[in-house]
């Protein structure tokens, strides 16, 4: 009876993503660093740290859970970390400007990229990979190819020191004690919203049967296109949101940033047990693999392993997640 209860658990998503979460964790409590896994300040730094690319994630779900992907994520951060820098820090504009500001640039972003995937038809991975590109050379245009700092050229040419706008202060605090950062509720939040969108709202469903089977959906009555392209447009909503974030903790707007974290949201979902068939998986699975993948980074740093080396262990474990979803599927 207990081993087919475990052959049944351990052959679900979420027990295998809950299992992987739990070999990290014990690899983490044996591999401590001198007791350093066991301080509350290595969870809470592990949970900050990880925030922005859980972020990415909850919009990367969505996307991925109708059959499609986008790798534009990182680029859009980057244009909303751009202009959240240029509204807050150059301009002087209020907080309740420059969130919808920046939420607007996302909004953009996604639905161009959903318009040409689901309007014009074009595969999701071309689609994107254009978006990456043309919102980083925007990023850049914006910046004049610098950070936007708080450092500010003064109309003589010289320079000048401004003060960190409240929104990023605001941002980049902790609370309860600081043992929790906003960035993390900000997170948290992002999360919820996109558990309410997928279990709850008739949207959510629409994407799960696109994911499952487009034609089906599109037979069965499902506005096929409509629901993808509000897919991409969420994703790029958090995509903004997250830029925001980035910029706050950075307390700048650097137009190179972001880069690769479109892949570092792929391996959370993936690893979490979301099929990138489409279909099947959930926000919570995915916050399960950006928890696994958060720790596993934390570990490594603190036992000073070199980058080389956490990037290829990644690399392993997002292979072998890959492979367990597929023997779970046989």
């Amino acid at each position: 009876m207990k081993l087919a209860f475990w052959k049944s658990a351990l052959g679900s998503p979420a027990g295998r993503a809950l299992l992987a979460l739990l070999l990290v964790i014990m690899a983490g409590a044996i591999f401590n660093a001198d007791g350093a896994f066991f301080k509350i300040g290595t969870h809470r730094d592990t949970l900050r740290q990880t925030s922005v690319y859980g972020i990415l994630a909850c919009g990367m779900t969505l996307v991925i859970i109708s059959g499609g992907i986008d790798l534009a994520v990182g680029s859009v951060l980057a244009l909303a970390a751009v202009c959240a820098s240029k509204m807050a820090i150059h301009w002087n504009w209020p907080a309740w400007e420059v969130v919808p500001g920046c939420l607007a640039v996302g909004t953009a972003c996604g639905a161009l990229s959903g318009i040409v995937t689901a309007g014009l038809r074009v595969q999701p991975f071309i689609a994107t990979l254009s978006m990456m590109v043309f919102a980083r050379g925007i990023a850049k245009y914006a910046s004049g190819g610098m950070k936007v700092s708080t450092v500010v050229q003064n109309a003589d040419g010289s320079y000048r020191n401004v003060e960190v706008p409240p929104l990023f202060r605001a941002i980049d605090h902790s609370i309860f004690h600081g043992n929790v950062s906003v960035v993390t509720v900000i997170f948290l939040v992002c999360v919820a919203i996109a558990w309410v969108a997928l279990s709850k709202h008739r949207w959510g469903r629409y994407l799960y049967a696109i994911g499952g089977n487009e034609e089906a959906a599109r037979l069965s009555g499902v506005p096929v296109v409509g629901a993808k392209i509000c897919a991409y447009v969420a994703s790029g909503i958090f995509a903004a949101v997250a830029g925001i974030c980035q910029a706050a903790q950075e307390q700048q707007g650097d137009p190179e940033a972001g880069v690769g974290y479109e892949l570092l949201a792929i391996a959370m979902v993936v690893i979490g047990g979301t099929s990138l068939m489409g279909g099947r998986g959930g926000i919570g699975l995915t916050l399960i693999g950006v928890l696994t993948i958060g720790y596993l980074d934390k570990i490594l740093s603190i036992n000073a392993v070199p980058e080389a080396g956490r990037l290829v262990l990644t690399g392993i474990i997002i292979v072998a997640a890959v492979l367990t979803q597929r023997r779970g599927r046989t």
